[in-house]
């Protein structure tokens, strides 16, 4: 599936070549944690539609850059291979130092360094650092002086070592503050000590960030008292492909209608999925039977005695909880128009979940918990409605609400916000790159 070494340094020669040829437009590498093709998450999600975009774009020459994780093949070394089509390629990646985020493979400097001399990015744009480690904005700052580097922040893991989500690791409470009294309480192997040098490591090398980009205010200002400069960062949504093109219905509804609630994504314990299932057992108890909700999404990833929970959860309920399994990205649109409203009940902050601009593109009314990025990007009373957060009960008590006023939901619909279209977002981003490299001159 690999290219073969020489085959690769060739493709490489002849893109390198090309770009001469093409001076005046901008190369750029997007570099993600992991590719579309083999991990489905948000972010990398979120950096190859900007690389697609791009590519669309006839100011840029713009190359991709993904991971995969190769940890039981135990390679002694990094590979960049192109297994995917032209200007991408992938990282195998090996040993990494998940505290500090520090890549302890001794063959990625080297490997890294060679493609950045062989493509000669004037940006290089991660989303993300896990797999290549904050050393590699050191790596591209000495390879190519004049790069300018950008990082889109996409969780909180530079302040959390808690995957970056800011909720206690004893009971998944939310965490308002992080410091190295309060880390070690979650993680007692650790003194203050550690943390406040964790801190101090990941800060030398966020100093060689020329900007950050968030993609919501509410975790731009996390990571602003944090630490990172204001006038470093700028909020800037995720650019999400445009849905296909045919006009959703609108709801026209009875007293007594069936409501079909559709959750969608990762189904985790943080995503508030319990938070769902408790509600339905709530209204089920008060034999409301016209609401029905649909779960897509995937739960195998998830720790095993989530899993043993979530099945034995779902083996208790009647008709009012069906259980639909994962989809094909592909389908999503098709599959939230079928529903009346979206739910995201997770119980952490939240940056700028996906499914909030898909739901917005197809005008479905989300309900939301009332923190974070969902609480920002959905406004209460107009895009959705919000309730406070892991509260089941109040979640149960808005739908018998939303049941006794069946035009409510025609109302959202007309007063749901259209989420920016893929040219709108991409500008901001082509603005920012422009500002950057005439700074740079």
């Amino acid at each position: 599936m690999s290219a073969h070494p020489s085959e690769l340094q060739t493709k490489i020669s002849a893109h390198s070549a090309a770009n001469k040829q093409s001076s005046d437009r901008v190369r750029i590498l997007i570099a993600s944690h992991s590719h579309p093709i083999i991990s489905k998450g948000g972010a990398e999600t979120a950096a190859y539609e900007l690389f697609n975009a791009l590519k669309n774009r006839s100011a840029f020459d713009p190359c991709f850059l993904g991971c995969v994780r190769d940890e039981m093949n135990q390679r002694p070394g990094a590979t960049i291979s192109q297994p995917f089509p032209e200007n991408e390629y992938l990282y195998s990646s090996g040993a990494f130092d998940w505290f500090k985020f520090s890549n302890t493979d001794p063959a990625f400097p080297r490997e890294f360094r060679s493609l950045l001399q062989a493509l000669q990015p004037q940006i290089v744009h991660f989303h993300h650092y896990i797999n290549f480690g904050v050393e590699a904005f050191l790596h591209v700052r000495e390879t190519l002086p004049d790069c300018r580097i950008v990082l889109t922040l996409h969780e909180y893991l530079a302040l959390c070592h808690h995957y970056g989500q800011m909720v206690t690791k004893q009971n998944s409470t939310l965490c308002y503050e992080a410091s190295p009294m309060r880390c070690t309480r979650c993680f007692k192997e650790f003194a203050p000590s550690d943390f406040f040098l964790r801190k101090l490591y990941i800060q030398r090398f966020y100093e060689l960030v020329d900007h950050f980009i968030a993609p919501s205010e509410f975790l731009a200002a996390r990571y602003v008292a944090w630490g990172v400069p204001e006038e470093r960062i700028s909020t800037i949504e995720n650019v999400i492909a445009a849905p296909l093109q045919s006009s959703p219905r609108t709801n026209v509804r009875a007293k007594g209608d069936l409501l079909r609630i559709g959750f969608f994504g990762q189904i985790s314990y943080l995503k508030g999925v319990n938070v769902l299932l408790e509600a339905a057992e709530i209204l089920e108890e008060r034999k409301v039977n016209n609401v029905v909700f649909e779960i897509y999404g995937d739960y195998s990833g998830q720790p095993p005695e989530f899993q043993a929970d979530f099945l034995a959860r779902l083996s208790k309920f009647g008709r009012n909880v069906k259980f639909q399994g994962p989809y094909d990205q592909a389908r999503v649109d098709k599959l939230m128009r079928a529903v009346d409203v979206v739910i995201i009940p997770s119980i952490w902050w939240e940056n700028s979940p996906v499914v909030i601009q898909e739901a917005l593109r197809n005008r479905r009314p989300i309900i939301c918990s009332d923190i974070g990025g969902m609480a920002e990007k959905v406004r209460d009373g107009l895009d959705g409605l919000h309730f406070p957060v892991g509260n089941s009960v109040a979640l149960a008590s808005l739908l018998l609400k939303m049941l006794e006023r069946p035009a409510q939901l025609t109302d959202l619909e007309r007063t749901i916000r259209s989420p920016d279209s893929v040219d709108e977002v991409t500008a901001r981003f082509e603005q920012l790159y422009a500002r950057l490299l005439q700074a740079n001159r």
